[in-house]
């Protein structure tokens, strides 16, 4: 691996709290799959973990509790044949999945009013339009 996962910014996934499993594969790879355990499963202590700053962990403990087992986050990953891609591709998929459930809320939008000269032009074109389709009707042809 590619060394520290970064979230965001200063803060990463300490790799002594990952915990991996390994099993076997569906998918591509013949009869090399029946005999390589090329799955991985990796699992993060979202709820013990002291690498994330507390008002992070709140926020992720928050949005991603329906994936939550025990405060514990999992990530499977087996698209590939080799087990060396699969794990960086799970180390991925963690990394955005916290980096995404710790990010800080959107600002709120707040309203703006339409200006009155747009509004106005809005409805004089509304009319013109409708005078050209009035003018449109075959009554006064010949």
């Amino acid at each position: 691996m590619s060394g520290p996962y970064v979230i965001r910014g200063s803060v990463s996934l300490p790799e002594a709290e990952l915990m991996w499993r390994f099993s076997r594969s569906s998918g591509p790879g013949g009869q090399h799959v029946n005999t390589s355990d090329s799955q991985v499963e990796l699992r993060f202590d979202l709820a013990a973990t002291e690498a994330l700053p507390e008002v992070w962990k709140r926020r992720a403990l928050e949005r991603l509790a329906g994936r939550l087992v025990d405060g514990v986050v999992s990530v499977r990953a087996s698209e590939h044949r080799s087990q060396w891609r699969n794990r960086e591709t799970a180390l991925v998929r963690l990394a955005s999945l916290l980096a995404e459930a710790t990010a800080p809320p959107p600002k709120p939008r707040r309203p703006t009013r339409v200006p009155r000269g747009i509004n106005e032009r809005r409805l004089r074109e509304k009319k013109q339009r409708a005078e050209t389709k009035r003018g449109r009707s075959g009554r006064d042809w010949g």
